[in-house]
């Protein structure tokens, strides 16, 4: 019952608050007809990190995990024209759709789609002197610690740090959980409770995407 709720709740939210858009419903549908699997961020959150973006003023922003581009739109309509977008993405299937779905919203000048496992392809952001004001960290939960210390390595001060899916359901709170995601989110969360140079909250989301949340840290 309560699933059903947040799923009318968030309908409720988008229609009110998030005009339709027929090019981000279409990036939805391409990514679901080409096998994609369905875990972007939802049009609400797609909006909070476009609303982060435009609120920061951020002209470099990297991404950790591209799936078919959804977000990666979502991010670089919050972007001043000389803004840009580097974002990562290991699947070349999933990057090349997320390629023709950037074009087809008329981002290609403001998105570049980087292909490779991100702890191969972060080094070679920090070799060409790229820092950013906004970091959203989007892939594999396992390798989360190693993200968050790669993004310490190339955020500005002042700079805006972004986790997503943190609660799992709950499943954040159990120490002995078998599941590496888990596992790797509370690692992550680790991080961010020694880590002196952030400042870090945790927000809990209900919603078409089920239980979960965002971490938001502020790079001092």
């Amino acid at each position: 019952m309560l699933n059903t709720i947040w799923k009318d709740v968030d309908d409720y939210l988008v229609d009110k608050l998030i005009p339709s858009d027929q090019i981000l419903e279409g990036v939805l549908q391409t990514n679901k007809e080409a096998g994609i699997p369905e875990i972007d961020v939802s049009p609400t959150q797609g909006k909070l990190l476009y609303l982060l973006a435009k609120i920061k003023g951020a002209k470099n922003i990297l991404e950790i995990g591209t799936l078919g581009g959804y977000s990666s739109i979502w991010l670089a309509r919050a972007l001043p024209e000389t803004g840009k977008v580097y974002t990562l993405e290991v699947e070349p299937q999933y990057a090349k759709i997320a390629k023709q779905n950037i074009q087809n919203a008329g981002c290609a000048s403001k998105v570049e789609v980087i292909v490779g496992k991100a702890l191969d392809t972060l080094p070679t952001l920090k070799d060409n002197d790229l820092l950013f004001d906004l970091i959203f960290i989007d892939a594999d939960k396992p390798n989360n610690p190693h993200y968050l210390k790669w993004a310490l390595e190339l955020a500005n001060n002042g700079a805006l740090i972004i986790g997503d899916n943190v609660i799992r359901n709950g499943e954040v709170i159990d120490k002995k959980s078998e599941d590496e995601r888990v596992q790797g989110v509370r690692q992550f969360m680790d991080l961010l409770e020694k880590e002196p140079r952030l400042e870090s909250t945790a927000i809990q989301t209900v919603g078409s995407k089920g239980y979960d949340g965002f971490v938001i840290s502020f790079v001092k």
